[in-house]
């Protein structure tokens, strides 16, 4: 057996902080025993690629999952990933092959379609975006919801928290590890898994919200709430340790294990709420007076400060996932006048997304192929123009989509444009100016997040049964997929990685 178990999202600072104090000792004892290795992975540029990449075993440059919510050039119009083509995890094809698999909330990931074994999506708690609802074989779940109750639920909204929806999240978010950890003992003791892959996503959505409580709306609080903030992504962190604790004394003996995070957790720098004023004031193309409403995927965000997110939890809630999802795509870039937008942003978090209008190849396009280049460069420039209050650049820089994933993709989905920020969080209600282009008023409270993604992937390799390879190439979350295939003898043709372990020779 292989045992893949995801601590998500992981803060190091926090994480390191925490071991150092011996506060999550499970993880301790398993450093002792295993190989730790830093790796590459897309979530500085590509945040919605980054679990597709680990569990596909493939670059998003092949894949083509970017985010949640991506641009349909042919329909031109966001729709989510679920009605995209998504590549095949690892689970469906060692599934293929005859291994069987528990996969337990893989994050953001589609039901399987060629596992064999278990699995679960949305058991932890439910997630409407990232952690979709399903059960294989199809009465598992309400087998299990007998003994364990149904799944909580865990409301992301964006826009100034309230104090109910953060105490209601913290509490799921410091009990949902265990729930997944006395599960897993349940199944593996039933049956025989060739690969165990479970997901404690808890840490991530708590890095998410309390990463930085300063960030949280002070005046709601009062000194107890404060403090059970303060220390609400370190109890997630110790609440995986006993979880993860539990689940390593039921594995069989010999079994592989690796620990790992496909990405980190750190500061909210997106400025993801100014970008469609940005855009707008520099596609204006000069110092005059710029309101935000004028702007494509401004909509969405004039939504979020306008109604309170305690109304839109409420009604989140009662609407079906689907419907969730659909609504959420279409409210993206609504109201938007194809005919006079040159380009607009895309749908993104960490990063900003820029892509043109271009003719022939958004189904309403309007920039001709030969003033593209032109358009980029200055959108480029002019974006790098703001400032933010404290005269600090608010654009650390921006890149080309298509040199990021290293292929054409003058037909694809991908954005044009990637903008870096600064590396310091903006303040709620601060706009940005421009000298050339005017100020840019800031529209309510943004995501209202305190933490996002960053690149600090790794992964603790313990070897049981098989022995550890030297890598011979730089080390990405891409190996993950390739290593289980050669743990488990499975055909790896078209994945990207190299196997990290290898199975010892039999002997005659």
């Amino acid at each position: 057996m292989i045992a893949i178990l995801q601590f998500d999202s992981v803060s190091l600072p926090v994480f390191d902080n925490l071991l150092q104090q011996g506060q999550l000792p499970a993880i301790a004892k398993l450093r002792q025993r295993g190989h730790w290795y830093q790796l590459d992975t897309p979530a500085s540029t590509f945040e919605g690629a980054t679990h597709y990449t680990l569990y596909s075993g493939r670059h998003v440059g092949d894949h083509g999952i970017y985010f949640p919510f991506m641009w349909s050039p042919a329909a031109q119009r966001v729709q989510h990933r679920y009605n995209v083509q998504t590549p095949e995890a690892v689970w469906d094809r060692i599934g293929r092959a005859g291994r069987r698999s528990l996969v337990i909330d893989p994050y953001e990931a589609k039901p399987p379609q060629s596992l064999k074994g278990a699995s679960l999506g949305g058991w932890q708690f439910r997630h409407k975006i990232t952690l979709h609802s399903w059960s294989w074989p199809r009465g598992l779940a309400r087998q299990l919801k007998h003994r364990f109750g149904a799944p909580p639920s865990v409301d992301e909204v964006y826009g100034r928290p309230s104090l109910s929806d953060l105490a209601r999240m913290r509490e799921v978010l410091t009990t949902a590890p265990r729930r997944l950890a006395d599960t897993v003992v349940e199944l593996i003791r039933r049956e025989e898994f060739d690969l165990v892959w479970v997901t404690l996503s808890s840490g991530h959505i708590a890095g998410h919200w309390f990463f930085d409580p300063s960030q949280l709306p002070q005046d709601q609080f009062d000194q107890k709430e404060r403090a059970k903030f303060g220390t609400a992504l370190a109890d997630s962190y110790r609440a995986i340790d006993e979880a993860l604790g539990h689940i390593l004394e039921t594995l069989p003996a010999g079994a592989d294990v690796i620990l790992m995070s496909p990405n980190g957790m750190g500061s909210n720098i997106s400025r993801a709420h100014l970008l469609p004023g940005m855009l707008h004031a520099v596609l204006a193309g000069g110092p005059q007076q710029h309101t935000a409403n004028a702007s494509p995927g401004s909509a969405i965000w004039r939504l979020r400060a306008a109604i309170p997110t305690g109304f839109r939890t409420a009604v989140a809630r009662t609407l079906p996932e689907r419907v969730t999802l659909e609504l959420t795509a279409r409210l993206e870039l609504r109201g938007t006048d194809w005919a006079k937008t040159r380009a607009f942003m895309m749908p993104s978090g960490d990063c900003g997304y820029v892509r043109l209008n271009l003719k022939g190849r958004e189904r309403d396009g309007i920039v001709k192929l030969e003033d593209a280049e032109a358009l980029l460069e200055d959108i480029a420039r002019g974006l790098q123009t703001f400032r933010d209050p404290d005269g600090c650049p608010t654009v650390r820089g921006v890149e080309r989509g298509a040199r990021i994933v290293g292929r054409d993709t003058h037909a694809h989905h991908f954005p044009d444009l990637v903008v870096h920020w600064n590396d310091r969080a903006p303040s709620h209600f601060g706009g940005v100016t421009s000298s050339h282009y005017g100020e840019v008023p800031a529209i309510g409270w943004g995501s209202g997040r305190t933490g996002e993604h960053r690149d600090d992937a790794w992964a603790l390799v313990v070897p049981g049964t098989s022995t550890l390879r030297m890598p011979t190439n730089a080390l990405h979350i891409v190996d993950v997929a390739s290593t289980i295939c050669s743990v488990l003898g499975v055909d790896a043709e078209g994945l990207a990685g190299q196997p990290l372990l290898a199975r010892e020779p039999a002997h005659a």
